[in-house]
């Protein structure tokens, strides 16, 4: 008899998963990220996959290759890699079938000792699971896992656009170096022959003043424009997952920015496109159809589960069997509460989807919107530059007929050098617009050759070891 308590006690123990400690440091992995490194070969391994035959040793880091790298180290997307690994782990115990229980009991009769005074009894219950409840768990759990892959290829495209913002004000900003360096020497070459001409009486102490002042001004815009640098180079590295310090040891090619991509706003393709198969649509939809998966287990809920127990009891000498059967009575409710509360969790997963969509096409028509219009103010801005150049043709003419003086001649150098600074404040414009509307139709714009891939595995290693 005591065989067949031991016999299921031992299956039990031996079926049991075992504790694994993982210690976790936090020195150890402040050390790691700290040594990450663009040279790392792994890494070199990950970017071919995505760009077949283009990273080579020695090439300059471009927008597709800092893309992904920022893929692979990234711990935003280490973030959603767990959240689906812990999805995915729901669906295993939304598929569990409950366990049997064994209960036992011994009674002791002191007034009756033949044939014995013992009453020996073990009962195994088995709970039956009605109306699908099994099912719609599963279900339930295996659309959540569809939502937290979305959610993964969502944080994928945010940090692809965090990526290229970064690397786009590292452009602009170096750009804007170089422009203003280049009026502040033509400012400072207006001031020098100003202060001679002063010295000979032909310039007023005014003039000379005010491209004083004026020389001042571009000197602080040019220490403004180191400043708007070291500002984008900590933040690309923070967009990359790298230190920044990782960025010091290699070169950078814009051309991704230099060039203007090729794109058509009308476009209504991917637009559409966008509205039902952006990766956060289709994680709300995923997710909605976990809620409506919820709603139909709580209505399964309103009819009970069956316990059925068969048992066998030794009675004083006498062998019996017997079959227990119980059920829950729905009386005081009919799970009317739960039932209620999943319908409106599906109502706001609706509503949250609804203005999900609002949201898309708001961006897509304000970043349409402003292109078009930075496109007419870039044709007015190419306008003064080409009017700005014939002046200043004009005027080298001039001074080699000796019209007018080299003063002259710079001044209308610095009036060119001023309208491509602004020409060029427009074009930095011009490419945030066109990467607003690349985020907001989840639609490679800017080096689309890349293979933006959703990788559900940790690229640098197994869980736990790649930091």
């Amino acid at each position: 008899m005591w065989t067949a308590f031991a016999v299921p006690l031992t299956i039990v123990v031996a079926g049991c998963a075992q504790y694994r400690p993982e210690p976790f440091s936090a020195e150890r992995h402040a050390a790691a990220l700290e040594e990450r490194s663009l040279h790392d070969p792994r890494l070199g391994e990950f970017v071919e996959l995505g760009l077949p035959r283009q990273r080579k040793g020695g090439r300059a880091w471009e927008l597709s290759s800092l893309t992904l790298a920022a893929l692979y180290y990234h711990p935003d997307l280490d973030v959603s890699r767990a959240k689906l690994v812990s999805a995915r782990a729901a669906v295993i115990t939304a598929a569990q079938i409950p366990n049997p229980t064994l209960s036992a009991s011994a009674t002791y009769n002191a007034t009756m000792t033949a044939p014995t005074p013992w009453t020996v009894g073990q009962i195994v219950g088995f709970l039956i699971e009605t109306m699908g409840r099994r099912e719609y768990r599963i279900g339930q759990a295996e659309n959540l896992v569809e939502a937290a892959r979305e959610d993964l290829a969502t944080a994928t495209w945010l940090v692809r656009g965090h990526v290229r913002a970064a690397f786009l004000n590292l452009w602009a900003a170096q750009r804007r170096l170089e422009l203003n360096g280049r009026r502040a020497a033509l400012q400072r070459q207006l001031v020098d022959l100003l202060q001679r001409r002063f010295s000979e009486g032909q310039a007023s102490a005014l003039d000379l003043t005010r491209e004083r002042i004026n020389l001042n001004q571009v000197s602080l815009a040019v220490r403004d424009a180191e400043r708007q640098r070291a500002e984008a180079r900590a933040q690309l590295a923070t967009a990359v997952g790298v230190p920044l310090r990782a960025l010091d040891a290699i070169s950078l090619s814009f051309g991704a920015f230099e060039r203007a991509p090729p794109f058509r706003l009308e476009a209504g393709e991917l637009r559409r496109e966008a509205l039902v198969g952006r990766s956060d649509v289709q994680a709300l939809l995923a997710e909605y159809a976990a809620m409506q998966t919820a709603l139909q287990l709580e209505i399964a809920k309103q009819f009970p589960n069956v316990n059925v127990g068969p048992g066998y009891t030794f009675d004083q000498g006498a062998n019996k069997y017997n079959l227990d059967l119980s059920f829950e009575l729905l009386i005081f409710n009919q799970n009317q509460g739960p039932i209620a509360e999943a319908d409106a969790r599906r109502k706001d997963a609706a509503a949250r989807f609804d203005a999900l969509q609002a949201q898309i096409i708001g961006a897509i028509d304000t970043a349409v919107s402003s292109y078009r219009a930075i496109n007419q103010t870039m044709t007015t801005a190419d306008a003064l530059v080409a009017t700005g150049r014939r002046r200043q043709d004009e005027v080298s003419r001039s001074l080699q007929a000796g019209d007018v003086d080299r003063s002259t001649l710079v001044t209308a150098e610095l009036e060119v050098a001023a309208i491509e600074i602004s020409r060029f404040d427009v074009l930095v414009q011009q490419r945030q617009a066109l990467g607003a509307l690349e985020d907001a139709l989840q639609h490679p714009i800017f080096e689309p050759r890349v293979r933006l891939f959703v990788s559900e595995t940790n690229p640098r290693g197994p869980s736990g070891s790649g930091i």
